[in-house]
């Protein structure tokens, strides 16, 4: 399960994208043919992202900060060049994880 989320494959063949965009999913697997459409990630992936790379980059900004003394303008380069990145990968992870263990546990609401 965890392969097929890191890498955004079906989960029931393991081979067919799960993605047709960045964070958009495909309606069906493109190899075994898996109906996606019924299966929905919702708010979860985003929460993720809020909560875990939020905390993070916030620890990391504060250690930094206590750290180094950066100008303001050097955290306002850093941050977003770090956050943005980590975030739609953590939401994307979130969002095939989310959609396997839908098709896992066979809910499709």
């Amino acid at each position: 399960m965890l392969k097929s989320a890191l890498f955004g494959r079906c989960p029931q063949c393991g081979r067919g994208h799960i993605f047709a965009g960045l964070l958009d999913i495909r309606t069906a697997c493109t190899d075994c043919g898996l109906d996606f459409s019924a299966h929905d990630a919702g708010d979860g992936p985003a929460m993720a992202g809020i909560f875990v790379i939020g905390a993070i980059a916030v620890a990391l900004a504060l250690w930094v900060d206590r750290r180094f003394e950066p100008a303001l303008w050097v955290h306002a380069l850093i941050w977003p060049a770090v956050v943005l990145p980590l975030s739609l990968t953590v939401m994307r992870i979130a969002k095939a994880m989310l959609l396997g263990l839908q098709w896992r546990h066979r809910s499709t609401t």
